[in-house]
């Protein structure tokens, strides 16, 4: 006889069984569950396109490289400056990310039309300065401005960046960097209202022990006159030509004239050195070589060609009979 169910046995396969459907849907949306999000803020869209980011980081990605050498001959040791991020957000979340004091400057570069900032984070500022006054660029643990001194030494290096910022630009347009003021509170930098977005290209420098911050930011008005050649196609038609106009520039240099030192070698004679050293004016010295044979010419000391002595008119001049083969007697004195 079959056996009848209790109501608990029936509401617990009823568990069981929608439990087991259960089970295959929440795999399939464990795996949406993992992605990444990213959130995004509808006040503040997005005005610098991916492609347009992508040229960014190419570019400071060459300031970075050439930077860091610069940086490396100046405080004669190997200091690393790496490209960390390109980032857009709004002026003020910019601000609150600067520490204070700080050594934050601001600049103009036309044809960019907003004021600039590049900031070097306390770290770096006073490892640098200590490697410049001789010191092994230690990091201080010290909260404070900077003294008269110590700012011009920093400001020196911070043309020399200018100038490295703007053959990295270049590339795409030719700016012009003049620099407009010096801050050590960040708060009282005002180059844009609160809300404006800003792009922000972050770099990392290591020297030594030491490890800081540098930070460029372009305010998003600054860059809409340009905005359409940051794209990657404009980056590589751009690299293209650059190297297109330097191989022009060599090829200029190679078939140009170029000075040489050329001579004729009349004679070759062995002579002691007591005999030398007596010699006087009107005094002959014999050689075994006929006037009749040939001569070397030698350009830069080097035998080029082989010539026959004359005379052409009131001047001595040579006529040149072959051209001397330095390939062939390369290979037999080797």
């Amino acid at each position: 006889m079959a056996k009848i169910l209790s109501q608990d046995e029936i509401d617990a396969l009823l568990t069981t069984v929608t439990a087991g459907d259960e089970e295959p849907r929440g795999a399939e949306y464990r795996e949406e569950n993992l992605r990444s999000v990213v959130a995004y803020d509808f006040k503040h869209p997005n005005r610098v396109s991916k492609d347009q980011i992508r040229t960014l980081e190419n570019l400071h990605d060459n300031f970075a490289g050439h930077f860091g050498s610069m940086l490396s001959a100046v405080l004669r040791t190997i200091v690393d400056v790496d490209l960390v991020s390109v980032d857009q957000i709004t002026y003020s979340e910019f601000i609150m990310s600067l520490v204070s004091p700080s050594c934050t400057y601001t600049f103009s570069a036309e044809p960019l039309d907003a004021v600039c900032l590049v900031d070097f984070n306390p770290t770096l500022s006073f490892a640098v300065i200590d490697r410049m006054f001789g010191g092994h660029g230690k990091t201080l643990e010290t909260e404070r401005e900077l003294t008269g001194i110590e700012r011009s030494v920093l400001s020196r290096l911070v043309q020399r960046l200018y100038g490295e910022l703007t053959k990295s630009w270049e590339h795409l347009v030719q700016i012009n960097i003049d620099q407009k003021s010096f801050e050590t509170n960040p708060q009282f930098i005002q180059i844009v209202p609160p809300g404006e977005t800003v792009v922000v290209i972050s770099f990392q420098a290591r020297l030594f022990q030491s490890t800081g911050l540098l930070t460029i930011c372009y305010p998003y008005v600054s860059l809409e006159p340009i905005v359409g050649k940051l794209s990657a196609q404009n980056w590589i038609d751009a690299t293209k030509k650059k190297a297109q106009d330097s191989d022009r520039q060599t090829n200029i240099h190679n078939v140009k004239q170029v000075p040489t030192f050329v001579s004729a070698e009349l004679l070759q004679t062995k002579l002691k050195m007591q005999d030398f050293m007596n010699l006087k004016v009107g005094d002959v010295v014999p050689s075994e070589k006929k006037i009749s044979e040939s001569i070397d010419i030698c350009v830069n000391r080097k035998k080029k060609m082989i010539a026959s002595p004359g005379v052409s008119g009131k001047k001595r001049a040579f006529q040149v009979i072959e051209i001397h083969d330095n390939v062939s007697e390369e290979m037999e004195n080797d």
